[in-house]
């Protein structure tokens, strides 16, 4: 495990600078889901989709 959570680590690091950075793009993704047009996606699955992308923002800015 701590092996993965060092590769995601490396990761971040190097496509996003900071697991701040990534949580500041997972922020305006939650927003952009905001502007979606009806009938694209059912309620639920852009709402599945926004409670993942706050948990991830919420575990990166936790780290």
């Amino acid at each position: 495990m701590a092996q993965r959570e060092g590769r995601l680590k490396t990761c971040i690091k190097d496509n996003y600078g900071s697991p701040e950075e990534l949580a500041k793009i997972l922020d305006l993704g939650v927003v952009m889901l905001f502007y979606l047009e009806e009938d694209t996606f059912s309620r639920r699955e852009v709402q599945s989709v926004v409670e993942v992308l706050k948990g991830i923002g919420e575990w990166l800015r936790d780290k």
